[in-house]
């Protein structure tokens, strides 16, 4: 019998892996938003972008607390122009990238020896889309596939690193958190998940980290 085992946590005896989305298994790249509404001709939009944090815009809507339109509505209203729909969400979603193929294959293989979850601080409008580019890639009609549950932030109303995110996760499927790995790349989040008791991972982008790199087959009597 062969089982997928997590490299940096092959000590301990976990039994779940809770996975991050965006960095983790979705490649994202945050500049390619920024660039993306500077060609739309937001004036300044640093001081924009660092204005919408501070009053919560993109927390709020990754929280579920505002609607889409309401989001859209807003960001008009930062950009001074009367930016479509369409153009204001090209924009926002073009920091979504792509699945590599052998990471969805990975976690399918991880799917078949644990019991695996997704937490992602995410929104409605990215969420239609990658689930869309998945269908496209691996021909599976969501990230439901590869996991026993997914929480979504706009959905649980709350986002990392609030430890309310991974206790809800513990509570919901009544698991240990000693016997459970959370892997991120945002250490932040990673800190959080500790907070609980929860093994975590950093996962290190930059130094070239991925998860179908930190998988290995063993085999088990």
């Amino acid at each position: 019998m062969q089982k997928l085992i997590f490299i940096p946590a092959k000590h301990l005896n976990i039994k779940n892996i809770i996975f991050d989305l965006g960095g983790v298994i979705l490649n994202i790249d945050y500049n390619l938003t920024f660039q993306e509404f500077k060609r739309l001709g937001f004036e300044n939009f640093d001081d924009v972008f660092k204005l919408a944090k501070q009053t919560g815009l993109f927390n709020n809507l990754d929280k579920g607390l505002i609607s889409p339109q309401e989001f859209r509505n807003e960001i008009r209203l930062l950009a001074k122009k009367p930016l479509t729909d369409q153009q204001i969400d090209k924009a926002w979603n073009s920091l979504l990238l792509d699945f590599p193929i052998p990471r969805l294959k990975v976690l399918e293989s991880v799917h078949k020896s644990y019991r695996t979850f997704l937490l992602s601080n995410t929104n409605q409008i990215h969420c239609e889309v990658y689930n869309r580019d998945l269908q496209k890639t691996y021909g599976v009609n969501d990230l439901s596939y590869f996991f026993d549950k997914i929480y979504y932030s706009h959905e649980i109303h709350i986002i990392k690193p609030d430890r309310q995110a991974f206790q809800i996760i513990l509570d919901q499927n009544q698991l240990l958190p000693e016997e459970t790995l959370f892997i991120d790349d945002t250490e932040q989040h990673v800190e959080g998940a500790k907070a609980t008791g929860i093994n975590a991972y950093h996962l290190k982008l930059k130094e070239g980290e991925t998860i179908e790199g930190l998988f290995e087959v063993l085999k088990v009597n």
